[in-house]
C-alpha cells in the first residue's frame, strides 16, 4: 500500500511538471523522485522518513538532490555543489540548497553513514537490515564517508545531471573535514585497502574536484582533539609528534562523542579497528601514560592515515581551496588551516589557497552576522569562478577579522595580506626575567576555568584577573596610547625543568583590564619535554589591547575546573595523571601585532628570527614567507646566563612485590649520589609471558607522590585495585604473578620487571 501512494505521488509530480512545460520530464537522480518547487527547481528527496540510495558497498545513504530551473539555466548536465553537514547532524535542507540552484548549479547533500537515516537509527536499520549490517560511523574515513560522496557525484555524472570536472565541495566542521579531504584527493579516491586510484564514475568517466570551501575544518584529527602544542606556524611541515602524546580536549571529545552517539551508531568498543570511536574515547579517558602504549599508537596511526586530509598523499597539487577558520574556535582553530597551507604552498607555490579567519566557528566564537556574510560572499566568489568562470579570479590572500567584545560591537577588519607570514608585520616582546617561577600540580582556579569553558561558553567572559595560585605569570607593560593588536600565534620560549614524561602546560594569553578583570585571547595545551629550553605557540588569536591594558601569559598545570572523569563536559583540557611541578626559567613571550616596527614609541619591533626547535624529527624548513631563523642552540647561547643543571635522580625499584590484605608493597631507594629523588607516580601492571594468561594487562595498583630521601630506601604500600584483589583472593587465587613496575618522575622513568607474591590473605 505504501508503494502505491509513492507511485501516485510521483505521477502527480510528473503531471504537474508537464502542465508547466510538456517538453520536460521529471528527473529521478540517484533513483530519488522529485517535485517541482515554487521557483521551478527540482527538489529530489525527503525528510520523512528518508530518501535513501545505495552507496558503493550497498550501504543505504539518505540523500537530497536539487536541480535548477531548466527554463532559466538550460538543460543538464550542470556544475555540481556537494554540501556536507556537521558531526551528529544530517543532510541539509532544500532551503539551504536553493542558494546554489538559484545560481544554476545542481546541489547534492547526504547524511553520512552511521548517522540518522543512513543506518544510524533503529528505523533505518529495520528498513534495510542487510544493507546496514556492520555499518557504523567511521569518523569521516577517506575510504568510506569520503568515497561515498565521490560515488554519488559519479552516479550523477553517469545520469547526465552533473559535469565531471565542475564539482565543488563545501560544509562546516565535519562537513569542512569532508571538503578538505575531497580537495586533497582532487581526482583520486581511496579504496578500502588505502590504495589511491583515479576518481571515476561508476561507468568509468574521469572526475575531478574544481574547488572547495570548507568552514571550520580539521586537517589533523588527532592534533585538533588532543593537541601537544608542537605545531609552529612558521614551519613548513607540522606532522603529529608521537613522542609527545597530546592532551585530550576533554569536554570537546566527550561532547562530540555523546552527540554522535545520540545521532547514530558506533561500533562496539574493540570490534572495528578502523572505526573504534568508543574504544578510542575510552582510551583517552584512561589518561596517562600514553608513551609505549600500543592502543594509543594504533589509534594515532588510524586517525592520521585515514581520517585527516593533511596525511593524504600530496604528490599532486590539491584543488583550489578557500579555508575559513576561527580564532575563537576551541575545537578546530586557525592552525588547522596553517598546517595544510604551509606545506602545500611550499611544495606548490602556484596553488590556489585562500584563508578567511575571524571570530567564527565552534564554541567561544561569536559568529557575528557581518563576519559570516563576508565569509559567504568570498566563498561564492571562489565557487562561482571555479565552477562557471563568472567574476574575477579570487586572490590567494589571507583575510582576517579580529575579535571584539561585546557581541553588539563590530569586528575589526578586514586585514589582508598575501600570506600568513606578513599578516602581522610587527612584534611585541615580553621578557620574563631571570627569576624562576613554578607551575604546581594543583595550581589554578576552578571558577576561571569554568568561565573560559567551551561547551557552555560565554565568548566575552571576564572573570577576576587575580593571579591564580600555583601558576606562572608573565606580563607586558600597560599598553600605551593607541594600544596594539595581536594577530597570530603567540610564541613562548623558555627553559622548562622537571616536567617528567607526560606532564602538561595549559597556556593562556589574557587581556588584563584596568578594572581587575581579564579576557581570554588565545590558549594552548602543551606537552613539554622532560627538561631544557623549548619553544611552543598558542593557537592563533586576534585581539586589541587597549591603552592601559596588560598582556599576560598564564602557565597552568591544567585548563580544567574539575577532576578528569567519563563524560566530563566542563574541562577544556583533561588534567594529566602524571603531572609534576615544572620550573620555568628565562621565559620570553613574542606577540605578533598588526602595528609596524617602530610604532608606539619603539615598543613594536621587527619580528625576531624564528627559533628552530631541537626536539623535532620532522623537517625544520621555514614556511613560505619566512626567511630568518636561528637554532635553539644559538638562542640558548645568546641568553644572559647558563640554564640551571638538574640534579634529581630516578627512583630505584626492588622486588619482589608482596600482596596482603588490600595492599601491595615493594622497596624503593634513591641513589646516594643524587641531590634528591623527586615525587614519582608508581604503577604496577600484570605482565605474564603469554598475552592471554590470567592477570595479563591487569592494573595491580597505582600511587602518586612517592618519594624517598637521597641515599635512603623504604617500603611503599599501594592499594590493590578491584581486579587485582579478585586475582589473588581466595584459595583459587594466584599465589604469584609476573609484573612490570613503572616509576615516573621529573627525573625520568624507571621500569622494572619482578614477581608479585601473595604473602597473606588478600581481602
Amino acid at each position: 500500500m505504501r508503494r502505491f501512494y509513492v507511485l501516485i505521488a510521483a505521477a502527480v509530480a510528473v503531471i504537474c511538471l508537464a502542465s508547466a512545460d510538456m517538453s520536460i520530464a521529471a528527473p529521478t537522480p540517484l533513483g530519488i523522485s522529485c517535485v517541482v518547487a515554487g521557483d521551478n527547481s527540482f527538489q529530489c528527496g525527503s525528510t520523512s522518513p528518508r530518501s535513501t540510495t545505495e552507496s558503493w558497498d550497498g550501504t543505504p545513504i539518505d540523500v537530497n538532490v536539487a536541480l535548477p530551473d531548466p527554463a532559466e539555466f538550460g538543460s543538464d548536465p550542470y556544475p555540481l555543489v556537494m554540501m556536507f553537514h556537521g558531526y551528529g547532524q544530517s543532510k541539509l535542507s532544500f532551503a539551504q540548497m536553493k542558494h546554489y540552484t538559484d545560481e544554476g548549479y545542481a546541489a547534492f547533500t547526504m547524511t553520512d553513514r552511521g548517522m540518522y537515516e543512513s543506518c544510524g537509527n533503529a528505523g533505518s536499520v529495520a528498513a534495510d537490515p542487510d544493507g546496514c549490517s556492520g555499518k557504523y560511523v567511521h569518523m569521516l574515513d577517506t575510504r568510506y564517508e569520503v568515497r561515498d560522496a565521490q560515488y554519488f557525484a559519479g552516479e550523477l555524472v553517469d545520469e547526465g545531471l552533473a559535469e565531471p570536472n565542475k564539482i565543488a565541495a563545501t560544509g562546516a566542521s565535519y562537513g569542512g573535514g569532508m571538503s578538505m579531504a575531497l580537495a586533497a584527493l582532487k581526482d583520486r579516491m581511496m579504496m578500502t585497502d588505502g590504495l589511491l586510484v583515479p576518481w571515476t564514475s561508476p561507468a568509468g568517466t574521469p572526475m575531478s574536484l574544481a574547488v572547495s570551501a570548507p568552514v571550520a575544518p580539521w586537517t589533523d584529527l588527532a592534533y585538533s582533539l588532543s593537541p601537544n602544542g608542537r605545531l609552529l606556524d612558521y614551519l613548513r611541515d607540522n606532522p603529529y609528534d608521537p613522542e609527545h602524546p597530546g592532551v585530550m580536549k576533554e569536554s570537546i571529545v566527550n561532547g562530540l562523542y555523546l552527540s554522535g552517539n545520540a545521532a547514530g551508531r558506533y561500533a562496539p568498543a574493540g570490534t572495528l579497528p578502523t572505526a573504534d570511536l568508543s574504544g578510542w574515547r575510552n582510551r583517552m579517558d584512561q589518561g596517562e601514560p600514553f608513551l609505549g602504549d600500543l592502543s594509543f599508537t594504533s589509534m594515532l596511526t588510524e586517525t592520521t592515515n585515514y581520517h585527516s586530509s593533511y596525511y593524504i598523499d600530496h604528490s599532486e597539487k590539491p584543488a583550489p581551496i578557500l579555508i575559513s577558520l576561527g580564532f575563537t574556535d576551541d575545537i578546530f582553530g586557525v592552525d588547522e588551516g596553517l598546517r595544510y597551507t604551509n606545506r602545500t604552498l611550499a611544495q606548490y607555490p602556484d596553488a590556489d589557497l585562500g584563508l578567511f579567519v575571524g571570530d567564527i566557528g565552534h564554541q567561544r566564537a561569536q559568529n557575528k552576522g557581518a563576519d559570516l556574510t563576508a565569509m559567504s560572499t568570498l566563498q561564492d566568489q571562489w565557487i562561482n569562478y571555479y565552477l562557471s568562470g563568472t567574476g574575477s579570479k579570487p586572490a590567494d590572500d589571507v583575510v582576517a577579522y579580529t575579535e571584539v567584545c561585546p557581541n553588539s560591537a563590530a569586528s575589526a577588519g578586514p586585514f589582508t595580506a598575501n600570506n600568513w607570514a606578513s599578516i602581522a608585520p610587527g612584534e611585541v616582546m615580553v621578557e620574563g626575567g631571570q627569576s624562576d617561577q613554578t607551575i604546581e600540580p594543583d595550581g589554578g582556579t576552578a571558577s576561571v576555568a569554568t568561565a573560559f569553558g567551551v561547551v557552555a561558553s560565554t565568548p566575552c567572559a571576564n572573570p577576576s584577573a587575580d593571579k591564580e595560585p600555583g601558576t606562572a605569570n608573565y606580563e607586558s607593560e600597560p599598553a600605551p596610547a593607541g594600544g596594539f593588536t595581536v594577530l597570530g600565534s603567540p610564541t613562548v620560549v623558555a627553559d622548562f625543568e622537571g616536567a617528567g614524561t607526560e606532564s602538561e602546560i595549559a597556556a593562556r594569553l589574557v587581556d588584563v583590564a584596568p578594572d581587575g578583570t581579564k579576557q581570554l585571547v588565545a590558549r594552548q595545551l602543551y606537552r613539554p619535554g622532560v627538561s631544557g629550553y623549548q619553544v611552543f605557540q598558542l593557537h592563533p588569536g586576534a585581539w586589541k589591547f587597549e591603552q592601559g591594558h596588560i598582556a599576560r601569559l598564564e602557565l597552568l598545570p591544567k585548563d580544567a575546573d574539575s577532576p578528569a572523569g567519563p563524560n566530563n563536559l566542563t574541562n577544556y583540557g583533561r588534567p594529566s595523571d602524571m603531572q609534576q611541578p615544572i620550573t620555568v626559567h628565562d621565559l620570553v613571550l613574542r606577540l605578533p601585532v598588526l602595528e609596524s616596527p617602530g610604532a608606539l614609541g619603539g615598543l613594536v619591533k621587527a619580528p625576531a628570527p624564528k627559533i628552530l626547535p631541537d626536539d623535532r624529527s620532522s623537517s625544520l624548513d621555514l614556511a613560505p614567507g619566512y626567511s630568518d631563523s636561528e637554532t635553539m642552540a644559538d638562542w640558548v647561547a645568546s641568553r644572559p646566563g647558563p640554564p640551571p643543571t638538574p640534579t634529581p635522580a630516578k627512583l630505584k625499584l626492588k622486588g619482589p612485590a608482596k600482596a596482603k590484605g588490600k595492599q601491595v608493597s615493594l622497596k624503593i631507594s634513591c641513589p646516594a649520589s643524587a641531590s634528591s629523588c623527586p615525587k614519582s607516580r608508581i604503577m604496577i601492571q600484570g605482565t605474564p609471558k603469554k598475552a592471554k594468561a590470567k592477570g595479563s594487562g591487569v592494573l595491580i595498583g597505582m600511587k602518586a607522590g612517592v618519594t624517598v630521601a637521597a641515599g635512603k630506601s623504604k617500603t611503599v604500600s599501594i592499594g590493590l585495585t578491584g581486579p587485582a584483589r579478585k586475582l589473588f583472593k581466595g584459595r583459587k587465587g594466584l599465589k604469584k604473578l609476573p609484573v612490570t613496575v613503572f616509576a615516573n618522575g621529573t627525573a625520568g622513568e624507571t621500569v622494572a620487571k619482578m614477581t608479585l607474591k601473595r604473602v597473606g590473605k588478600v581481602k
